[in-house]
């Protein structure tokens, strides 16, 4: 699958579902059914690039934000072309060396790297991409 927007509550993720380390529950939508039903977008590269960047820290990785509908992106004050609105991950540095975590997210192949004060936002943009939150 490149992309396919999906509900959580399909069964059939779940049978060819081959990434241990990450579930569908925390890539989707937190919305809790104030904009959607748990919406989800798949991308196997994109999970792929998670699992690689899991091994080379060799310590889970918390998600904090994964994909976000339109309505949750705007109520969480997410940026208007986010990449959150398809596949983006924020992942929590507590217990991480920044700077481990980015090299991974890095050699995993992630483009988009955006550091805030507690978390590193990963996505696989097209065009390369770093920045900051305030």
């Amino acid at each position: 699958m490149l992309f396919n927007k999906l509900s959580c509550a399909e069964g059939t993720l779940l049978r060819d579902w081959r990434w241990p380390h990450f579930s569908v529950r925390e890539l989707a939508c937190r919305c809790a059914g104030g904009f959607c039903a748990g919406e989800y977008w798949q991308n196997e590269a994109f999970l792929d690039a998670l699992e690689v960047m899991r091994h080379a820290v060799g310590a889970p990785l918390v998600i904090t934000s994964g994909h976000r509908c339109a309505g949750w992106n705007r109520h969480v004050g997410g940026a208007r072309r986010s990449m959150h609105l398809t596949i983006a991950a924020d992942i929590s540095e507590a217990g991480h060396d920044r700077q481990c975590l980015l090299r991974a997210a890095k050699a995993a192949g992630f483009t988009g790297l955006g550091l805030g004060q507690t978390f590193l936002h990963v996505d696989r943009r097209a065009q390369p991409a770093r920045w900051g939150y305030s």
